[in-house]
């Protein structure tokens, strides 16, 4: 795997949705993270539901946290509600810490 990738994603461990104390990816938001030939970042993302109030937020920072990474050109965030999120995408850590278990 591409090294980008991984440092993208311990970049997306530090974003937090503000509404809940788990960052997007352990919270399952992030359904694929991909860099290409022309060094840009391509994230497809979800959303715990489709009228979330801080969208913009969420993929500010999430662009944000891909575009630090030394050699990221540019960062499409392509946000898709297909398959809608649930509770069985977070990680073990943050249903723990959640009290989904």
């Amino acid at each position: 795997m591409d090294k980008r990738i991984d440092l993208i994603i311990n970049n997306l461990k530090e974003v937090y949705d503000p509404e809940i104390p788990v960052n997007v990816y352990d919270l399952g938001l992030i359904y694929n993270v991909d860099v290409d030939e022309n060094n840009n970042a391509n994230i497809v993302m979800t959303l715990t539901a489709p009228g979330c109030p801080v969208v913009d937020v969420l993929i500010d920072d999430v662009t944000q946290a891909a575009q630090s990474v030394e050699g990221i050109e540019t960062v499409n965030v392509d946000l898709t509600f297909e398959p809608p999120w649930d509770k069985s995408m977070m990680s073990e850590e943050a249903r723990l810490e959640l009290g989904f278990f």
